[in-house]
């Protein structure tokens, strides 16, 4: 069951010239319809090369929006061209395009809305080069969240995945933070609006050209997914309302 739904595979592209085409070449092209790619305004090839892989759909930035303001325009031009799946996916080749069908296919059977590949489930996370420090960070960060979210996932950090049209039209993913901590706001939206997310276990590569933040960023961060926890809880008590958890949805897109 899943001939009747258009896939996409949006890039959110910031230098990754170096990776994109290897991370392009393993997409699955016989069963994705349309791939989107948004440069964050890189400093080197990433558009060029883009536009020689015969990618259709490229955005360009004119200044740097971050990773958060990334993925708006994401998941705003795949909704635009009438997506029914929509998979986030790296372009620096950290996590295999290998897994979009499984993870499309848990979504088309309605068994989830959302499904993310997981590098903490089983040990493919070590395995596959991850710091030890972002390992316990990510370990006591997921621990906390799952407390305060009342939730079981296995890892809340993970920048690989999947969502139904029908979860993107429902959360106001626009108004969130332009910075990292988008992730775990748009988590808190979709576990707030009551669904439920699914995961698979995902092999992922450490390595020099993949993405990555430095420690101070990496501080900044874990600060901001606490603060996005406790509004979660906070708003479920009913003591205080965030734009991002509290706005309607955006209105559906058309094409």
């Amino acid at each position: 069951m899943i001939k009747d739904k258009k896939i996409a595979v949006v890039l959110p592209a910031y230098n990754a010239g170096k990776t994109l085409e290897k991370t392009f070449r393993e997409i699955p092209m016989d069963f994705v319809d349309d791939v989107v790619l948004v440069d964050d305004k890189s400093n080197d090839n990433t558009v060029i090369l883009a536009k020689e892989l015969g990618i259709r759909h490229i955005i360009s930035h004119e200044q740097n929006r971050g990773y958060g303001g990334n993925q708006k325009s994401c998941y705003n031009k795949a909704l635009e061209i009438g997506a029914d799946i929509v998979i986030m996916l790296h372009p620096d080749y950290q996590y295999t395009p290998k897994l979009i069908e499984s993870m499309c296919f848990i979504i088309a059977n309605d068994l989830y809305p959302v499904v993310l590949g997981s590098r903490i489930l089983g040990k493919g996370a070590l395995r596959g080069g991850m710091p030890w420090y972002k390992y316990v960070a990510n370990r006591i960060l997921t621990f906390i969240q799952n407390e305060l979210m009342n939730q079981k996932l296995s890892e809340y950090h993970t920048g690989y995945r999947a969502f139904s049209r029908e979860v993107l039209e429902a959360v106001d993913y626009n108004c969130n933070s332009d910075d990292f901590v988008f992730d775990n706001q748009m988590l808190g939206q979709i576990f707030y609006k009551g669904f439920e997310i699914g995961e698979v276990t995902c092999p992922t590569k450490y390595f020099d050209e993949a993405s990555s933040i430095n420690l101070k960023r990496s501080a900044i961060y874990g600060l901001g997914v606490l603060k996005v926890s406790a509004q979660y809880r906070l708003a479920k008590w009913g003591l205080i309302q965030p734009n991002y958890l509290t706005n309607p949805g955006r209105v559906k897109a058309t094409v």
